[in-house]
């Protein structure tokens, strides 16, 4: 049985990165599949309020903690959360476990590609395999902004995922939209992992540069991305974010205090 700490009324999985990876390898040798969700702050914050949110967390396999300030309130509730297990980080050490099994991967978001440039999800592919040479890549697709609101289109990047029958899939579209695919794909890909990714994909491409390690050890990382996106996520860090997680530390541990 896995040990999980509930916050804000979100059971999150205290297992390390290391044993995520030894479960969905050890699932994918039994045949099953399955859903993993990196909630971080913002995720946790839409969850408290979006009834939607609360069903894609509950429904999924796996959730980890992908935000120190989770880590920290695990601590003060009394049932702490060993390590960060960041949706950026497990994309490398599962592929990792995929090489090392002979699995496939699809990757499925990044930038897409332009007349004198290959698509993200290419470059990331072809970074992977480097890294990894037993990595079998089924197959990626970085589709065009919108692609979602069109269902002919949305239909052909499904349908493409799905004949390729991968062992794990990188959904990276952001949040809430890459659970939100995963959560069509899965009924048709009972024998496959499917991780939401954030901006991952576009981490492994080279397009987007990920914050210092000390930042993400200090759970400093969100200033990184403050200080290259301010117009995008001044609002929901400063605003939203931040008194979110001050509010959670204060009610996990009066929780415990009363417990």
């Amino acid at each position: 049985m896995r040990q999980r700490v509930v916050l804000d009324g979100i059971s999150i999985d205290c297992q390390p990165e290391s044993e995520v990876v030894s479960y969905v390898r050890a699932s994918l040798e039994r045949g099953r599949g399955g859903r993993i969700i990196t909630p971080n702050v913002d995720i946790l914050r839409l969850a408290r309020r979006d009834p939607a949110v609360r069903a894609q967390l509950a429904a999924a396999d796996l959730v980890v903690a992908d935000g120190a300030p989770l880590v920290w309130a695990s601590k003060l509730a009394g049932r702490p959360v060993p390590e960060r297990v960041a949706g950026s980080n497990l994309v490398w050490s599962l592929a990792a476990g995929m090489a090392a099994d002979g699995r496939s991967l699809y990757l499925l978001g990044g930038a897409p590609g332009g007349y004198d440039r290959e698509e993200g999800a290419h470059r990331a592919a072809v970074a992977l395999t480097r890294r990894y040479p037993g990595l079998r890549i089924a197959g990626y697709a970085s589709p065009r902004y919108g692609f979602d609101r069109e269902p002919a289109a949305l239909d052909e990047v499904c349908r493409d995922v799905v004949d390729a029958a991968p062992d794990l899939v990188y959904v990276g579209l952001g949040f809430p939209k890459q659970e939100w695919l995963a959560d069509r794909l899965a009924p048709d890909l009972p024998k496959t992992w499917l991780l939401g990714c954030g901006a991952a994909i576009n981490f492994i491409a080279g397009d987007q540069d990920r914050a210092p390690d000390w930042m993400q050890r200090t759970g400093l990382e969100w200033t990184h991305r403050l200080s290259r996106e301010p117009g995008r996520l001044a609002r929901r860090y400063l605003r939203h974010d931040a008194p979110y997680a001050v509010g959670l530390l204060a009610r996990s541990a009066l929780r415990r205090g009363r417990s």
